[in-house]
């Protein structure tokens, strides 16, 4: 018996929303000033590149999930287009990724609320951490629409703040540090271009929601596009106003000494009162990014669940069909494993060669589209493939190293299952 599918409830506006709410989070808070420190000026190359194969990643991910818009993403499209073993291997990586980066928002809004109200204790951090994904996932768990109003609510916040900081910002940029030439090498700029592409990744949350979207041959192609030419713009105005005002000299000691490099930037604006809306855009921002990482794994784990790659009781949808439900559940208990163990220092290198990976066997995917199905040229998928492979090892080598054993790992974990499942 087949099992039942979710209600489409989404148009363009309320999918873009998503996609902006699942990106415009860490990625512009943090990543900026991670990449910025590993670049110097040369960010500002590495957001327009990552940018660019982002947009190959997309438009493929839209055709895709045009042609085939059930939840799951490139966990589907691999078993569809590919073999199962390259599918499972896209949703594990997603699910390792993610989880960890879930983990990563909720500490990440724990630190930004506290440093806010002025509390340093590490205890409440947890704390507050554990209570911002129990609440997100209690709205997950009401289904797609309050979910997405709740979405809307956070997104506005959160470009309200950054529209307001580059705004501010600009006046104040310094043109010729913006555009010195700096010692940066190419491997530094490819290092930090790979961990930009994290930052637009979110929009894979658009087709791993695909069941839920309302005629997604027209509204999964047109959300992505706008949530990626949106994002750029974005990225690369704040990406001028952290460089411009910040200067080349100042860029690794603002993001070594605090984890709030757009607000120590924000500071020196003769505006006031910027860094404090800031602070509070970089709340929601990674409320956003929680509750819509709670969204794309459990949709994720609903589709490895139909498929037996993970216990079927995870396919189970709420009375209503808008929720599944175990999935959530089972989603938040693991998100909330990692908060308590606190150590998520190298998710945003870990996120990047995995979420690359998972974007090469998208665009493998796509490379198998019938010309009657095929949205795009076929060259895009050839781009985009070759791009992800390429930037994927440009990441430190210890962290590729564990990447790929957990692929090995993920692959020996499913042989055994279905091994078990025909004993």
């Amino acid at each position: 018996m087949s099992s039942p599918l979710l209600k489409r409830e989404l148009g363009v506006f309320g999918a873009t929303l998503m996609g902006l709410g699942s990106i415009v989070g860490t990625g512009v808070f943090v990543s900026i000033g991670i990449a910025a420190e590993i670049a110097g000026p040369g960010v500002i190359f590495a957001v327009i590149i990552a940018g660019l194969v982002a947009v190959c990643n997309g438009l493929n991910s839209a055709q895709l999930a045009a042609n085939h818009p059930v939840s799951g993403g490139t966990y589907e499209y691999g078993y569809k287009y590919l073999n199962p073993w390259l599918g499972f291997t896209a949703g594990w990586m997603f699910l390792l990724a993610k989880t960890a980066s879930a983990a990563t928002a909720a500490l990440g809004f724990a630190g930004y609320f506290l440093n806010a109200v002025g509390v340093a204790d590490r205890t409440y951090l947890i704390l507050t951490a554990l209570v911002a994904l129990a609440t997100l996932t209690l709205v997950v768990l009401t289904g797609i629409r309050r979910s997405n109003i709740a979405n809307t609510a956070i997104v506005s916040v959160t470009l309200l703040s950054l529209a307001v900081f580059i705004v501010a910002g600009l006046p104040e940029v310094s043109w010729e540090m913006a555009t010195v030439q700096n010692d940066s090498s190419i491997a530094s700029i490819l290092h930090a271009t790979a961990l930009m592409f994290v930052a637009y990744s979110g929009y894979a949350r658009i087709t791993t929601m695909s069941e839920e979207v309302r005629e997604p041959k027209q509204t999964i192609p047109k959300a992505i596009i706008f949530t990626l030419v949106l994002t750029m713009l974005l990225y690369m105005a704040v990406a001028i106003v952290f460089v411009g005002v910040g200067g080349p000299d100042q860029l690794s000691l603002q993001t070594a000494t605090t984890g709030v490099p757009l607000e120590v930037i924000a500071r020196s604006f003769r505006i006031p009162g910027v860094s404090q809306l800031l602070a509070v855009g970089a709340i929601t921002a990674m409320l956003g990014v929680l509750l819509n990482l709670i969204l794309g794994l459990s949709r994720v784990l609903l589709a490895m669940g139909r498929r037996r790659d993970m216990p079927r009781v995870l396919a189970r949808l709420n009375p209503s069909q808008t929720t599944p439900y175990v999935a959530v559940v089972v989603v938040e208990v693991a998100i909330a494993l990692l908060i308590l163990i606190g150590d998520v220092q190298t998710t945003w290198s870990f996120s990047a060669f995995s979420i690359l990976i998972y974007y090469a066997i998208t665009n493998l995917a796509a490379l198998q589209l019938s010309p009657t199905h095929r949205l795009y040229p076929q060259w895009l998928p050839i781009v985009g493939l070759a791009s992800c492979l390429f930037l994927a090892f440009w990441v430190q080598r210890q962290i590729w190293l564990i990447g790929l054993a957990l692929i090995i790992a993920g692959l020996i974990w499913r042989a055994i299952v279905r091994l078990l499942a025909k004993n």
